[in-house]
């Protein structure tokens, strides 16, 4: 096993998948205690993630995302969501408005890189239809969509993409 850096350098947006390699339950189960260990506000874990395994929504998640698929080729799609009501409940309007978002996000970011550790690729996917989504998971309707992320064993090493430097985005006072 590599490093924290190493892994973090080895993420990469994975869109091929390899069809014959199921991802085993004690890998996923291990990603997504590492998104549930994820630092949240007030340690609320404002947020659901949904494990979708089942081609046929797999499908229908594609679709819902601008006809992406990669979505329906990955083994496993896991849609995280935010829960504004229970993060309003203790923050109010920034924690509904914000707290809510950033502990999902933050929990996703965590899966990812746990999906990196254990050996497979994902895609982050932020382009989707929020309602359509819902309706195909019968979410509850306080609760939103944030992101979809595919996982599985890569069938494609991706070029890296060229990222801009540390001094390009940072500043020092």
């Amino acid at each position: 096993m590599w490093d924290f850096f190493e892994t973090v350098r080895h993420r990469h947006s994975v869109r091929i998948y390899q069809q014959d390699m199921p991802v085993d339950e004690a890998r996923l189960h291990a990603i997504l205690e590492m998104a549930c260990a994820a630092p949240s506000a007030g340690d609320l874990q404002a947020y659901r993630i949904v494990v979708v395994r089942d081609a046929d929504e797999r499908r229908a998640l594609s679709v819902a995302a601008d006809n992406q698929g990669f979505i329906a080729e990955a083994p496993v799609c896991l849609v995280f969501c935010a829960d504004p009501v229970r993060s309003g409940a203790e923050f109010g309007e920034r924690g509904e408005r914000l707290y809510a978002l950033q502990d999902t996000t933050i929990a996703a970011a965590y899966a990812q890189l746990a999906i990196v550790a254990a050996g497979m690729g994902s895609a982050w996917i932020g382009y989707f239809d929020d309602q359509a989504v819902r309706d195909l998971l019968g979410l509850d309707p306080a609760l939103q969509p944030v992101a979809l992320m595919t996982v599985g064993y890569p069938a494609e090493l991706p070029v890296p993409t060229p990222r801009r430097r540390a001094p390009l985005i940072v500043s020092f006072r």
